[in-house]
């Protein structure tokens, strides 16, 4: 199982490496055209799977927090991403692409991120439980409400896209763990195997993003790279400092922080390959591969900084 651990904790680095391995040979991931929506879902299920209800149980007996988490998650970085559309003056098709990602938070690695940065876990897996499952109705309405001027918008195809891929894997991953409850050998096993399932299937989508637009890459990537570095370091900046308007301790802060600079970058990509043309996919792949890179460093810097003050 030691190498299940290991594909799930270099997520970051397997990111990377998968996204250049696309750029110089788009062929090698071009083959994962007609199956990529299999390969989120896939992530999807596997959040149910290790999803533990006794920690969201917990979680949920403080509403004002996390309703305070969620109106973050889906104000912040959806005005980030609304004024990268409005005055980069990118090509409409690419600027959609970040109105997309920016609006759909909830990613499953930040909550891996969150747990080695020290911060508050059964909060972070709470958020992202529920964006996901706020997500078929308010990830559609938004990125229809700020990138409906961009491009035509199909609002009800999104939302069947996101139902199918993300809120219905969810519950089945769910529905296997409270069945496998009896047979702890089997969950253990499964829990281990999920993580490395999710990870490798993010890798996959993010690295195909990349393929199929590699000579978009080659032309406009460094301008959009730059606006992908800003709007990730004004999340983490932005829900850090909202987090310390809210009377956060040091760990909510931590994870608000995290949660807000990291979005569902996958889904967004996702999203834009099934919907829309390829290049609007652009700032997601670009986005989930930074965000996982910064995210993991800012915890190998909390983590020393907390050895060193312990």
């Amino acid at each position: 199982m030691i190498i299940f651990r290991w594909i799930a904790n270099a997520l970051a680095p397997l990111t990377l490496i998968g996204a250049l391995l696309a750029f110089w040979y788009p062929p090698a991931f071009l083959i994962f055209k007609h199956v990529f929506l299999w390969m989120f879902a896939a992530t999807m299920f596997a959040l149910g799977l290790v999803l533990q209800q006794a920690e969201l149980r917990h979680t949920l007996r403080e509403p004002g927090k996390l309703g305070l988490g969620v109106l973050t998650q889906y104000s912040v970085m959806p005005l980030l991403g609304a004024a990268v559309a409005w005055f980069s003056g990118l090509d409409p098709a690419i600027a959609l692409g970040f109105v997309i990602v920016a609006s759909a938070p909830g990613a499953m690695a930040s909550n891996v991120i969150v747990y080695l940065a020290g911060g508050a876990v059964a909060y972070s897996i709470a958020l992202t439980t529920l964006a996901t499952f706020l997500s078929p109705l308010v990830t559609p309405s938004l990125v229809e409400w700020i990138g409906g001027a961009l491009l035509p918008v199909p609002f009800w195809g999104m939302m069947r896209t996101i139902f199918l891929t993300v809120l219905l894997p969810l519950l089945l991953g769910m529905l296997l763990r409270r069945l496998l409850l009896s047979r702890e050998q089997v969950l253990a096993t499964a829990e281990q195997i999920a993580p490395a399932v999710a990870a490798l299937a993010i890798v996959i989508i993010c690295s195909y993003a990349v393929a199929a637009n590699q000579s978009r890459i080659a032309s406009v990537g460094l301008e959009v790279m730059a606006w992908v570095i800003a709007i990730n370091a004004l999340g983490y900046l932005i829900g850090w400092n909202l987090s310390r308007l809210y009377g956060f301790d040091h760990r909510h802060k931590v994870t608000l922080s995290i949660e807000i600079g990291m979005q569902n970058a996958g889904m967004g990509v996702a999203l834009a390959l099934a919907h829309f043309a390829p290049e609007t996919a652009l700032p997601g792949a670009l986005f989930a591969a930074w965000s996982v890179l910064t995210s993991a460093g800012i915890s190998s810097y909390l983590r020393w900084r907390n050895t060193r003050l312990s």
